[in-house]
């Protein structure tokens, strides 16, 4: 339940912030260019909080936070006084009605750049490229890669960690061949090419990395215990956080690997625990739990083992100063937009499933994740969430900023605008567009918890 709780807050405070900076692009840019704004709301249905601004805008907090609105005065659904008419959004320049309808996903943008910014400015900590397995027969091993080698870029973008490598990897989908530059443990710097014909991704499953046949080097668990579960089979048992495991059943072990696999194998069964604590060893009777894995039966105890320290350099921290931050910021805000087009591209081409549609399920749990980790990793998930909200906002569906802006691209052309009966059945066609859209991601998102 808390779990449910905090990905619904952190969603909730995500989709609030994100509503507001585009809304308030929109609200800007009219008030610029002297349109009169009615209301300025967060969030659709009755209102929560509501007050009148001394500009005459209302300002008003909604029931429902799944989008938001930037009513301007228009002679085209209100009654205006003459003297307003020229504060009326239908009355103004080509121009202004562009450059107000475009500053939604414009600012959008530009919050990606400042929270990333802001995520340099205090740094983040994140982990080297470094190959730790390889599955035999995998693509990765086909291709030449070796335990221990270290990904320095993928195609023609350099990657110093592994966000970089999985936003790379996943932008190569639907192409043959997959071009990676590798450095090996001497230093030397080896050119492979991954082929990638029949390379099946499901995200679902597996991640981009595991699907190619490769896991990050992670530093090796140790028989320590580091964490016991509430109310666990462990906790029930008295395991206590610092125990050292020296045997199970009678069964000395040597890695916790070798923990596991006993454990798994007695699904509701009483297990022997041999227990070094405080200079002296100590047994426990616990109750293995069971839970369904793979169609089978495996047995739990609850418990996260310490590992060990990781080598020097492999853990470092991306933080910078402001100039140099703010560089870092655009580059990666751009990466983002440009991956995100490839990711609609391929959508629209069958490279990418519909299945990888998500909604608001899976940006809530993205949230509450991401939000659970810190600061730094929630201005990431912001601004990634903020690029694609731009992009989604651009695209030239009407209902959407995008398919006001085709309309207004049309009337720059032709010198006329286009015809309200025809805008109507474009509303109504984009609507039933959206609402496929987005009932195929709830779906996703269900499908992907039950």
């Amino acid at each position: 339940m808390f779990a449910f709780l905090w990905s619904l807050g952190a969603f909730i405070v995500a989709l609030g912030i994100l509503v507001a900076v585009h809304e308030w692009g929109h609200f800007y840019v009219a008030r610029r260019c002297g349109v009169k704004v009615e209301r300025f709301s967060i969030g659709f249905g009755k209102p929560l909080w509501r007050r009148l601004g001394k500009d005459g805008t209302e300002y008003v907090i909604a029931a429902i936070p799944l989008g938001g609105y930037v009513r301007m005065l228009d002679e085209r659904v209100d009654q205006v006084k003459t003297e307003d008419r020229h504060r009326a959004f239908n009355n103004q320049s080509l121009g202004k009605r562009m450059a107000i309808i475009a500053a939604g996903p414009g600012v959008n943008f530009l919050f990606a750049i400042a929270a990333l910014w802001l995520m340099y400015l205090i740094g983040i900590e994140t982990v080297k490229p470094v190959v730790g397995d390889i599955q035999p027969s995998s693509i990765a091993e086909q291709s030449g890669l070796k335990v221990g080698d270290t990904i320095v870029s993928v195609g023609d973008n350099s990657t110093s960690d592994w966000e970089s490598v999985n936003l790379e990897l996943v932008s190569f989908i639907g192409e043959k061949q997959l071009p990676l530059e590798v450095r090996n443990a001497s230093g030397s710097l080896r050119q492979l090419s991954f082929d990638i014909s029949s390379w099946q991704f499901d995200p679902d499953k597996a991640s981009a990395l595991s699907s190619l046949g490769l896991t990050p080097f992670t530093p090796d668990p140790t028989l320590t215990i580091r964490v016991v579960g509430d109310d666990s089979p462990a906790a029930q048992a008295g395991i206590q956080t610092g125990d050292i495991v020296k045997a199970v059943n009678g069964v000395e072990v040597e890695a916790w690997q070798e923990v596991v696999a006993i454990i798994q194998a007695l699904p509701g069964q009483p297990a022997q625990i041999d227990l070094h604590r405080e200079n002296s060893i100590i047994t426990v009777q616990a109750s293995v739990g069971q839970r369904e894995s793979a169609g089978s039966l495996q047995g739990y105890l609850g418990v996260s083992p310490d590992f060990e320290p990781w080598p020097q350099g492999y853990i470092f921290t991306h933080h910078y100063g402001p100039i140099e931050g703010f560089e870092r910021a655009v580059d990666k805000t751009w990466r983002l937009v440009t991956l995100s087009l490839q990711m609609i591209g391929k959508l629209f081409t069958g490279d990418v499933s519909v299945k990888s549609l998500s909604g608001p399920i899976s940006i809530a749990q993205g949230a509450g994740v991401s939000a659970g980790y810190g600061l730094v990793y929630f201005l990431s998930f912001l601004a990634l969430i903020s690029v694609n909200l731009g992009i989604i906002n651009l695209l030239p569906l009407p209902m959407l900023d995008g398919g006001h802006l085709m309309y207004y691209l049309i009337e720059l052309i032709t010198g006329k605008p286009v015809p309200e009966e025809v805008q109507e059945w474009g509303f109504r066609i984009g609507g039933m567009l959206l609402f496929t859209i987005m009932s195929i991601a709830i779906f996703n998102d269900i499908s992907r918890i039950t």
